[in-house]
């Protein structure tokens, strides 16, 4: 029988598979007792795993990353299936485990899964603790001055610089205490979160390598070079000038605090470390929003978009996720996510634009695209962001704001080098026509190799047209 003092205690990691500045696995050890690292690959309909196919591809590295260093640093990993408060009860039948630690998810169906593990395990004499550490700020207490959630960001940020710097991170336990048995685990080629016949992902791994130690990497590479230029280049997406730390933060193999405190006594210009600063606290603001407003990706922030006169998601929205719109910029964003599961942030504003203003599209189907095709696909930044380009969310810009795909194009990417990465078709075209090519002359689109509506396409909408189209959909929507 396991006395108290050899009982081992579980942790469950959830999206924070990482060892450093990990509260909950750092209390674990602290203990002194034996720890037993677990992930339960919860069901689909929990609403706690990967959003979609790309970021279940991320998923599967992240996890076999985890294990390798949770290994090494001596306990090994379990994997379990099923719903979490079955998974672990089974788990602490069979270790005799009398002690459940994890660090808080913030998103409605994960509060609503741990707040019933907690009441029901507690009532069976369990020790549950849960910590902080997955946000910079608590939703819960950071609020109004009447005691109500922030709905502008300017005013979260000012709240947010008043808390002060985020505690310094915790290092990595140096080694775990593991189960004098190790549980019964799970092998992640039974998981299938790799896609086979296609591998579509196969490209993915050209920028991309999933785990703590390549983030960690990454942040490096970042504070000590693109940081500094950040403000202005980040616009540009040819250029390699964001941190890229997304799918990291998403999954959690690096925590917000971690990245945070890379940027303190940064010789980069301080305006440059605060803009990057300002991109961190906007995520904390789509979290706040999505704990607040647990509803954000299926209702409008604004309830007078309700009755936005939508176009039905057909054709033209299959064009749009092909990135075969006939907007360069556009179609290069699109094509991007496909073949990396990523896209620039100047560039996903753009197409989301289209597909809401020019498409007239419902921007839930982009919100869905995306939470499938991207690798750092977030339950609460995705909606956050969609309903700020729509108008209809907290802090919105304006609807009336059209992106012009074509000057948009020739201001962050004048001379096509983006356009030319990702829509080869267009590679050999002039740079004065490259995010307009129905406007080249017919001897300029010849010698490129461009035959308009067969090896490109004629645009699927004209820009002024459908600009004032949503102009006037708007107008009636302010009319009703």
């Amino acid at each position: 029988m396991v006395t108290k003092n050899e009982a081992p205690v579980i942790v469950w990691f959830r999206k924070d598979l990482r060892l450093d500045d990990n509260a909950a696995l750092t209390a674990a050890t602290d203990t002194g007792r034996p720890v037993i690292p677990v992930y339960i690959r919860e069901p689909v309909t929990a609403g706690t795993g990967p959003l979609g196919a790309a970021q279940a591809w991320w998923l599967h590295h992240a996890l076999a990353s985890l294990a390798t260093s949770l290994k090494k640093a001596g306990s090994p990993l379990v994997l379990r299936h099923g719903a979490a408060n079955s998974a672990l009860r089974t788990l602490i039948e069979e270790t005799g485990a009398d002690t459940l630690y994890w660090n808080r998810r913030h998103d409605p169906a994960g509060i609503s899964i741990d707040t019933e593990i907690k009441r029901d395990l507690r009532a069976e004499g369990i020790d549950v603790r849960s910590f902080a550490g997955q946000l910079l700020h608590d939703p819960t207490r950071l609020l109004t001055g009447e005691k109500k959630p922030y709905r502008v960001y300017t005013p979260f940020w000012k709240a947010l610089e008043r808390e002060g710097e985020p505690p310094e991170p915790i290092e990595a336990p140096a080694h775990l205490k593991a189960p004098a048995k190790v549980p019964l685990s799970d092998t992640l080629d039974d998981w299938e979160l790799l896609p086979a016949k296609p591998d579509w992902a196969a490209s993915f791994k050209e920028i991309w390598t999933p785990g703590e130690a390549a983030a960690g990497e990454r942040l490096d590479d970042f504070v000590e070079g693109a940081i500094a230029g950040y403000k202005v280049d980040r616009d540009h997406p040819s250029l390699d000038a964001t941190s890229r730390m997304s799918p990291y933060l998403a999954l959690g193999e690096i925590s917000p605090a971690r990245v945070w405190h890379a940027t303190r006594g940064l010789k980069a210009p301080v305006d440059d470390v605060i803009h990057f600063r300002k991109e961190l606290a906007w995520r904390e603001f789509c979290h706040h929003l999505h704990f607040h407003f647990p509803a954000l990706a299926e209702k409008n922030w604004n309830e007078r978009f309700d009755d936005f006169p939508w176009e039905k998601a057909g054709t033209d929205f299959e064009l749009w996720t092909r990135g075969m719109t006939g907007y360069p910029i556009v179609d290069a964003g699109m094509r991007q996510l496909w073949q990396h599961g990523w896209m620039h942030n100047r560039v996903r504003m753009i197409t989301a634009s289209f597909l809401i203003k020019h498409l007239m599209i419902d921007w839930r189907h982009g919100e869905k695209w995306f939470r499938d095709t991207l690798v750092d696909a977030d339950a609460a930044s995705n909606p956050a962001n969609w309903q700020w380009v729509a108008g209809s969310g907290a802090d919105a810009s304006p609807f009336f704001r059209i992106f012009n795909p074509i000057l948009q194009g020739e201001k962050f990417d004048p001379d096509g080098a983006y356009v030319r990465a990702f829509v080869p078709e267009l590679e050999h075209l002039d740079a004065a026509f490259i995010h307009k090519p129905f406007d080249a002359p017919t001897d300029m689109l010849k010698k490129a190799g461009v035959e308009l509506g067969t090896t490109y396409p004629k645009p699927i909408v004209d820009h002024a047209k459908a600009r004032e189209r949503a102009l006037a959909a708007y107008k009636s929507l302010k009319n009703a």
